[in-house]
C-alpha cells in the first residue's frame, strides 16, 4: 500500500501531491455518473460495484421498456393525479441516491494525503459532477408536481352530476361523446363573459371519428326548452335591453341562478348553454370546456407563437359602426403571430362576418394543436401550466382523463374529423333569426349518421397543399347552400 501511494507521488514545490492517483479518483468518479459500479470495481470492491452495476442496467431497461412498449398507457398515467404524486416522490428518491453513488464513488477511490486546498478543488468538482446529474431529475420531478397540481385545479373530481366516472370503461354506455368548446369573451368593456365561439365536438367513442357543430354567437329568438318556455315563449329575447343572441345565454345564466338551480357561480352559465345548445341540436351535452380568450393569447405566447396563414387582411381592433378605426391589421401570408394577434386572428370579424370567423377559430385551434409539440411543451412547460389555470374552465372529471387521453389518441391517428358550420350562406334553409329547430336537429342527425364516412371534395388535395401553401382556405361563403347540412373534412376546410 505504501509503495502503491508513493508511486502516484510527484515533487512539486509546495511537496509531494498524489496528483495521477487524483485523476484516476475523477476519472473513475465521472465514469460512475454513467455508469453506477464503475469506482467501487476501480477501487477493487467488486461486490459493491457489480450490485450498483446491475441496478443502474435494471433501471435504464426498465426505463426504456416503458418508453418504447408502453407510451398510450404512459400518457394516461401522465393525468392521473396520484401517479404523478407518485413519480415526483420517486424522482425525487433517484435524485437523492444517484447524488449518493457519486459522491460515494468519489470516497472508495480518492487519494490519501491530499493537501487543504486540493481537496476543495477536488470535492468542488464532485459536486459539479452530483449537480449535472440532480438537476434534471429535481426539474423533472418539479414539472410533474407542476402537472398534477394544474391537473387537480382545472379538472374536478367528479362529474356534474355528482356520479363518479366508471374509469374503467366509461364508454360502456356512451357511443358518442358531446362536448361543448367555449370561447368567451371577456374584456374591461364587456359585463361578464360572452360566448363568441360556441362549438360542439361530436365523438364516436370507438372509432374516434368526430363532427365539429359551429353556432353563430348571432342566433336569435330561437326556442327554449319546454323547462324555459314560460320565461320564453315565443322564443329567447334576453332581459329587456338586450340583443337576444346566443352569445348572451353565459350572462344570462350566471345574472339568474334561478335558471339553473342547483349551481354555483361560474358554473350556471356554461350549463345553461349546454342546455339549450343540447335542446336546439337534439344531442346530449356530456361536457364543457370554456377557454377565456383573454388568457387564449398567454398561452400561444407561452408556445413562442403560432404560424398561421391568413387569406385576407384583417383589422385589429376598431369598430367602424362606431367610427373607430383599427390599430393595425394582419396581412395576407404565412405569419408566425403572438398571443395578441393570434387572438385577432381569431376574433376580428369586421373584414367579412361571423362565419369566416368561426372557421378562422377552428382553423387556429388546429394550428395550435398541430404546433405544439414535446418539445416545445416541455420547454414552455411551467409558463404553458400557469396560462392554463388561468385560462381553462371544465366540467370534465378528473378521472375521466386516462380515457379521454386514449381517445384523443384514436382520434389524432386517422379518424375522420369533419366540420358543420350554422350558416344560412352554406345551409339551406337555416336562418340566424328564428332558426328552425327541426332543420337544425334533421342536419346534425345526418352529419352524426355520415360521421366517419367522408365524401368527395373537389378541394385541393394535401400533396397539393404542401406544394402550394397558400392554397390553404378558410370556406368561402360564397359555396351555394346545401341542404344536407355541407359537412366537409376540417382539413378541407383548413388545408
Amino acid at each position: 500500500m505504501a509503495l502503491r501511494q508513493a508511486d502516484q507521488r510527484v515533487v512539486s514545490g509546495h511537496g509531494s501531491v498524489p496528483v495521477a492517483g487524483l485523476w484516476r479518483a475523477l476519472g473513475l468518479t465521472l465514469a460512475s455518473v454513467f455508469v453506477w459500479g464503475v469506482a467501487h470495481i476501480g477501487a477493487g470492491r467488486r461486490l459493491a460495484g457489480f450490485a450498483l452495476m446491475g441496478l443502474f442496467g435494471a433501471l435504464v431497461a426498465g426505463t426504456v421498456t416503458a418508453v418504447l412498449g408502453f407510451q398510450e398507457k404512459l400518457k394516461q398515467i401522465a393525468v392521473q393525479h396520484t401517479w404523478l404524486g407518485a413519480i415526483t416522490i420517486g424522482l425525487l428518491a433517484l435524485a437523492v441516491v444517484w447524488a449518493v453513488v457519486v459522491i460515494r464513488s468519489y470516497q472508495v477511490v480518492r487519494p490519501v494525503g491530499l493537501p487543504l486546498a486540493i481537496r476543495v478543488v477536488a470535492g468542488s468538482l464532485v459536486v459539479v459532477m452530483t449537480l449535472l446529474v440532480c438537476t434534471p431529475l429535481v426539474y423533472a420531478a418539479n414539472t410533474t408536481y407542476v402537472l398534477g397540481n394544474t391537473l387537480s385545479n382545472i379538472f374536478p373530481g367528479e362529474d356534474h352530476s355528482g356520479q363518479q366516472v366508471n374509469a374503467a370503461n366509461p364508454w360502456k354506455n356512451l357511443p358518442r361523446l358531446n362536448v361543448l368548446l367555449l370561447g368567451g369573451d371577456g374584456g374591461q368593456d364587456r359585463t361578464g363573459i360572452r360566448t363568441d365561439s360556441m362549438t360542439v365536438a361530436s365523438i364516436d367513442t370507438k372509432t374516434g371519428d368526430t363532427v365539429l357543430f359551429g353556432l353563430p354567437r348571432s342566433l336569435q329568438k330561437f326556442a327554449m326548452p319546454p323547462r324555459l318556455r314560460s320565461r320564453w315563449p315565443n322564443g329567447y329575447t334576453g332581459d329587456p335591453g338586450d340583443q337576444g343572441l346566443l352569445n348572451e345565454l353565459y350572462i344570462m345564466g350566471e345574472r339568474h341562478p334561478e335558471l339553473e338551480p342547483g349551481y354555483t357561480k361560474g358554473q350556471r352559465g356554461p350549463h345553461l348553454l349546454e342546455d339549450v345548445i343540447g335542446y336546439l341540436l337534439d344531442l346530449k351535452i356530456n361536457y364543457y370546456v370554456l377557454v377565456n380568450l383573454g388568457g387564449f393569447k398567454d398561452i400561444v405566447n407561452a408556445m413562442g407563437g403560432v404560424r398561421v396563414h391568413i387569406e385576407k387582411r384583417l383589422p385589429i381592433g376598431g369598430e367602424p359602426e362606431r367610427g373607430i378605426p383599427p390599430t393595425g391589421y394582419l396581412e395576407p401570408g404565412w405569419h408566425r403571430l403572438d398571443g395578441e394577434k393570434a387572438l385577432w386572428y381569431g376574433r376580428s370579424r369586421h373584414a367579412d362576418d361571423d362565419f369566416h370567423r368561426m372557421d378562422r377559430q377552428k382553423c387556429l385551434l388546429k394550428d395550435i394543436a398541430d404546433q405544439a409539440d414535446p418539445q416545445t411543451v416541455v420547454t414552455h412547460f411551467e409558463k404553458l401550466a400557469r396560462a392554463a389555470q388561468n385560462t381553462i374552465f371544465t366540467n370534465i372529471p378528473s378521472a375521466l382523463l386516462p380515457a379521454l387521453v386514449k381517445l384523443s389518441g384514436t382520434v389524432k391517428h386517422g379518424a375522420d374529423i369533419r366540420n358543420l358550420a350554422f350558416n344560412p350562406y352554406k345551409l339551406a334553409g337555416f336562418h340566424v333569426y328564428q332558426p328552425d329547430v327541426a332543420l337544425m336537429r334533421g342536419v346534425v342527425a345526418r352529419a352524426v349518421a355520415d360521421s366517419g364516412n367522408p365524401q368527395p371534395s373537389s378541394t385541393p388535395t394535401s400533396a397539393a397543399k404542401k406544394k402550394h401553401p397558400a392554397h390553404r382556405t378558410v370556406s368561402a361563403t360564397a359555396t351555394p347552400p346545401s341542404t344536407s347540412g355541407g359537412a366537409v373534412s376540417l382539413k378541407n376546410v383548413c388545408g
